[in-house]
């Protein structure tokens, strides 16, 4: 009889054992899964702020500008290591009505910036974006003047000219193009049309023409993948009609405007 008693005891001691230790290994699980929850949501927020801290970044380098007082950190090829000194010389703008294509430096003929003034006026009615071409020398620049001159906002993109820069392709992108336009185009754009090596052969006005044929064609393809997966090609003996309206195409998206 205490033999039965004893191996009973043995078993409800066994018993409240494996109960002790799953009740103890369900606690720690729980535990563990709080610390997990609480660590995931911590990691959250972390990233949230860190998006929140370079979206200001961001910001502030199309307001504060390098060179040219617009130029974000978008693409600014050759530079990177170069202090610039901001720049505001409201008095080399024009007076009157504002016009979206500015060479202070001469590098374009008055055919080119009417050709490019076409264009970028066609860009904008049929699209939104807004693109702006300063042409200039640094240090002889409107700088920062020409972000009020061109109510400079997220649809637009103010696309310095600019050789002393090391690359002449140096864009400030807005954010509401950030998110249609990949902003892998503007760094291979820059890398084609940019180079001292092009700009030194084809000339400055190449340059400029080239660049704003691409994103002309860029901004009007649907949206997709491929959307400006490539850099379109400009030569100058085509140029009459390189900025001729595309027959198709366009953004459909944040850009387009509602009449």
């Amino acid at each position: 009889m205490s033999l039965v008693k004893s191996g009973a005891s043995a078993r409800v001691g066994a018993n409240a054992r494996v109960l002790g230790s799953r009740s103890k290994f369900a606690a720690n699980a729980r535990c563990a899964r709080v610390r997990a929850t609480r660590f995931s949501r911590e990691a959250d927020e972390d990233h949230r702020g860190f998006s929140r801290f370079f979206s200001d970044v961001k910001r502030d380098a199309v307001a504060l500008s390098v060179a040219a007082g617009v130029v974000s950190s978008v693409v600014f090829v050759g530079v990177a290591e170069a202090r610039l000194e901001g720049v505001n010389n409201p008095q080399l703008l024009p007076e009157g009505t504002p016009v979206p294509v500015l060479d202070v430096a001469g590098y374009l003929g008055k055919s080119d910036v009417a050709r490019l003034t076409k264009t970028v006026e066609s860009l904008e009615r049929d699209t939104g974006l807004k693109l702006r071409v300063l042409a200039q020398a640094y240090p002889q620049t409107p700088g920062l003047a020409v972000k009020e001159y061109w109510n400079v906002d997220d649809d637009t993109v103010v696309f310095v000219a600019d050789p002393g820069l090391g690359n002449i392709l140096n864009f400030s992108v807005g954010a509401n193009v950030d998110l249609e336009i990949p902003p892998s185009f503007w760094t291979r754009l820059a890398n084609k049309y940019g180079t001292k090596f092009y700009w030194s052969e084809k000339g400055e006005e190449a340059s400029i023409s080239a660049a704003v044929n691409a994103v002309n064609q860029c901004a009007r393809e649907p949206q997709g993948r491929a959307k400006c997966s490539k850099i379109a090609e400009y030569d100058t003996e085509y140029k009459s009609t390189a900025f001729d309206e595309p027959k198709s195409g366009g953004l459909g998206g944040l850009f387009t405007k509602p009449f």
